[in-house]
């Protein structure tokens, strides 16, 4: 099993910064890919950003060029670095790993960006 802690949500006015943590409880590079989900109150949840275990990015588009999701030297954590922050990007954002054949999630941060 992988064990997801996320960290890092909070209140941000539009335009502002905030950083996502995402500590998991193995070794990132045994996953092939980890990411980033939100989900908007009345919405579906939707995929935000992925890295490889190579460190390939990849990334919806409506936050291409304001968000980027990195791994952290410890071997267990990926960030998501989100600037130029908007009232959409409001949500609770949820960390991700596939690993042998089942979804993990972690409990989720809220991120409240308001106008």
């Amino acid at each position: 099993q992988v064990e997801l802690v996320e960290s890092g949500g909070g209140l941000v006015q539009a335009g502002g910064s905030l950083r996502l943590s995402c500590a998991a409880s193995i070794t990132i590079f045994r996953i092939n890919a980890m990411g980033w989900y939100r989900q908007a109150p009345g919405k579906q949840r939707e995929l935000v950003a992925t890295i490889t275990s190579v460190g390939r990015p990849s990334y919806a588009d409506s936050v291409k060029g304001r968000f980027t999701i990195s791994r952290g030297n410890a071997k267990n954590t990926v960030y998501l670095q989100m600037n130029s922050l908007k009232p959409e990007d409001t949500a609770v954002y949820y960390c991700y790993a596939p690993w042998g054949g089942s979804d993990y999630w972690g409990q989720g941060t809220q991120v409240t960006v308001s106008s």
